[in-house]
């Protein structure tokens, strides 16, 4: 399961986003497409933390990073790698 795959599960199990996993785009605005609200964006960044086993700082729960699927996925990869330990 892709990175994104998982992330579109997180939103419908554990944030309660109502778009199926199946017409969510990768480009789509959490906010505004798939309705996610400020309560959302903490449940999943404690979803993404535990799931992904990263530590998502402050610095990087940010708008910027927690705007869409393909930017919650670059900032994962960012997170993993060795640069950021």
């Amino acid at each position: 399961m892709s990175d994104a795959d998982t992330i579109k599960k997180i939103l419908v199990s554990d944030v309660y986003v109502e778009v199926p996993p199946d017409r969510m785009g990768e480009q789509d605005s959490l906010r505004d497409v798939l309705g996610v609200d400020s309560l959302g964006f903490v449940e999943l960044r404690a979803q993404i933390e535990e799931t992904f086993e990263v530590t998502v700082s402050d610095d990087d729960f940010t708008p910027e990073h927690f705007s869409t699927i393909a930017s919650l996925c670059a900032l994962i990869e960012k997170l993993r790698s060795p640069a950021a330990a």
